[in-house]
């Protein structure tokens, strides 16, 4: 079962806004299907969080390396790309790109094996996972309203992020997340972001910990990238001193970019993006990682269905990762594949039990924001 092509397809005309002070057009192409064509016939499918153009350009690069490799073996073949481009720096778009290869290098190894990719990333500690829906912030008044529009439709936890947040003032970051603790109510989980790795972010140590501060008054789970991502020192003054968990890494790419955060104790939760970070077996050994400094893996999921499904498959094989980011009303989760995904009556999504990943694209609704076939057709 050797890998005979792999061909990229960006996702363009349902992009979301992403909350960033320069932001996304639905056009905008942020979010790149990968498909991993075999020998045998058989396609993995994964996905890349980085422009379709710059995707194309790292598959060309990294051709000699993955032809003819065996799809079988997802973290060797990963490490071999890896190693063999770590002349070109660490992380952007060939780290990117590896991402998602591996992802779909290990949609091919379940389908291969008849097992679901959770069990092969080391056995599934759960059946279902809770999403929490991250909703970007707003004004209260209309935060509240989709904030109640989401309660009725079975989530039972929460992220709101970006907007105004930390850019306004404190009166109207209070009111914010006033509005949502009173309409999610007080039995939901609710985790704050900053977003903190925008473009000349401004809040600093001292703003975080008032803001910390705030947010523990309102019972929130966690408080994320409320720093610049490279402010290490303040991170781990922040952890110190706030009284709610501190979260972030989302930018990070490798395991050897987080160990200095877990070494000086910046983190309570890691947040690992596997379509980023260096695929599913990099967020795998990120989990390893952060689990021997005490410190919880949630994944970072603005993503695809295929990101989404992959981090549903990380859930279960990891002990103490029992969220998943959801990105409420994007297309290219909810109208990409023939069984959107769906919560239960607990708020809850299934893990898939099918081979590999069970990211059954549908042509013809993932024709409406790509070239369906040249992705897919044998």
């Amino acid at each position: 079962m050797k890998i005979r092509e792999i061909r990229a397809q960006g996702l363009s005309g349902g992009t979301p806004k992403g909350g960033w002070t320069q932001e996304l057009a639905p056009e905008d192409v942020v979010h790149t299907l990968v498909a991993v064509h075999t020998d045998d016939g058989r396609v993995g499918v994964g996905s890349v969080s980085t422009r379709d153009d710059l995707v194309r350009a790292s598959l060309d690069l990294l051709e000699p390396l993955y032809r003819g490799q065996d799809a079988r073996e997802p973290e060797r073949v990963a490490e071999h790309l890896h190693q063999n481009t770590f002349w070109l720096g660490r992380g952007g778009a060939v780290t990117h790109t590896i991402s998602g290869i591996d992802i779909a290098l290990w949609d091919l190894c379940g389908q291969a094996a008849g097992q679901p990719v959770g069990r092969l990333l080391g056995g599934r500690h759960r059946e279902r996972v809770r999403p929490y829906a991250s909703v970007l912030m707003d004004e209260p008044a209309r935060l509240a309203a989709e904030l109640a529009e989401l309660r009725a439709a079975g989530f039972r936890a929460f992220k709101i992020g970006w907007g105004p947040f930390g850019r306004v003032g404190t009166a109207s970051d209070e009111a914010i997340v006033r509005a949502a603790r009173e309409t999610v109510g007080d039995d939901a989980l609710l985790a704050v972001d900053a977003g903190g790795s925008d473009a000349f972010w401004r809040g600093d140590l001292k703003w975080a910990l008032r803001t910390a501060d705030m947010l523990a008054a309102h019972g929130a789970a966690w408080f994320e990238e409320p720093l610049r991502p490279d402010a290490l020192d303040d991170f781990a003054e922040l952890r110190r001193r706030a009284p709610v968990p501190i979260a972030g890494g989302e930018v990070l790419t490798r395991r050897q970019a987080y160990l200095p955060f877990l070494r000086a104790g910046a983190f309570d939760i890691v947040q690992p993006d596997c379509t980023k970070v260096g695929g599913l077996s990099e967020s795998r050994r990120v989990g390893w990682l952060a689990e021997e400094f005490g410190v919880r893996l949630i994944p970072h999921g603005w993503n695809t269905a295929v990101g989404l499904l992959a981090d549903l498959h990380l859930a279960s094989a990891l002990p103490g990762t029992d969220l998943v980011e959801y990105r409420t009303g994007a297309p290219y989760i909810d109208a990409i594949t023939a069984d959107p995904p769906r919560l239960d009556g607990d708020g809850m999504l299934a893990v898939p039990a099918g081979p590999g990943l069970g990211a059954v694209l549908d042509p013809d609704r993932l024709g409406r924001y790509c070239d369906a076939a040249a992705l897919l057709a044998p």
